[in-house]
């Protein structure tokens, strides 16, 4: 029997879709199946903090769960740092409670309503008191990527052309262009999420997850076995085949 993996784009804070996710891949697979989470679980939907209690807790009950780190949730465990940080690859006029970044609505997720008067530190003050630690050690121990057979799962991307033991990790959560232009074969098939499209496409030598859940839009699963990959839907399984590559 081929190996099964399946694998969930960027939550971004809905639960609800979430567990509908979970559901499926449960209905396709069992209990037992193993799941890659690409991140971003946390900014811009309204239950980042229930979004989290869940992963933990299915970790805690032993759950074959594998969960990445997404830029947005390195930007929140940088803020809840003893002295908050902004991460490094953000434009200069920006910090995670940005409306645009989605930071206002984990905090409210918590409770903390950090509204457009609130001094940054005054939010970053209450947030303190009131994140829970487990949640803060969840973030901290999310990895980078994983790497299983003829497959690559992470974040955003890799930067084309540069060893693996090279690149840089701030490429793995943040990178669009050059990963998103290529069209060259990696050396694997690189799974990620980051850049939100319309529907799940497989490009050839990437397949993206992001279907926008952060903007309204539908969550996406998938389950890959072997070269072969399938999207999961309410009506079961759907081929997900690969274009062309120039």
């Amino acid at each position: 029997m081929k190996k099964r993996i399946y694998v969930i784009g960027d939550v971004h804070g809905e639960l609800d879709m979430l567990q509908c996710a979970i559901d499926k891949i449960e209905a396709d697979g069992g209990a037992d199946a193993k799941v890659v989470f690409l991140g971003d679980y946390v900014d811009r939907g309204a239950q980042s903090k229930e979004v989290i209690e869940f992963l933990i807790e299915g970790l805690s009950v032993g759950k074959n769960w594998l969960c990445l780190l997404g830029n947005h949730d390195r930007m929140f465990s940088l803020f809840m740092q003893d002295s908050p940080q902004a991460d490094v690859r953000l434009p200069r006029q920006y910090t995670w409670l940005h409306d645009r970044i989605g930071g206002k609505e984990t905090l409210a997720s918590y409770g903390i309503n950090a509204g457009d008067g609130d001094h940054f530190r005054d939010a970053h003050k209450r947030a303190r008191a009131t994140v829970p630690e487990a949640h803060l050690k969840f973030l901290e121990s999310l990895e980078y990527f994983h790497q299983e057979d003829d497959f690559l799962f992470v974040h955003a991307g890799i930067r084309p052309g540069i060893p693996f033991k090279q690149q840089d990790k701030n490429d793995l959560v943040w990178i669009r262009g050059e990963f998103l232009e290529s069209k060259k074969p990696h050396p694997w098939l690189v799974v990620h999420g980051h850049t939100p499209v319309e529907a799940a496409r497989h490009y050839g030598n990437r397949v993206c997850l992001d279907t926008g859940s952060g903007y309204g839009r539908q969550l996406t699963c998938a389950v890959f076995e072997g070269a072969d990959c399938w999207l999961l839907t309410d009506g079961g399984r759907t081929p997900l085949l690969p274009e062309p590559l120039d």
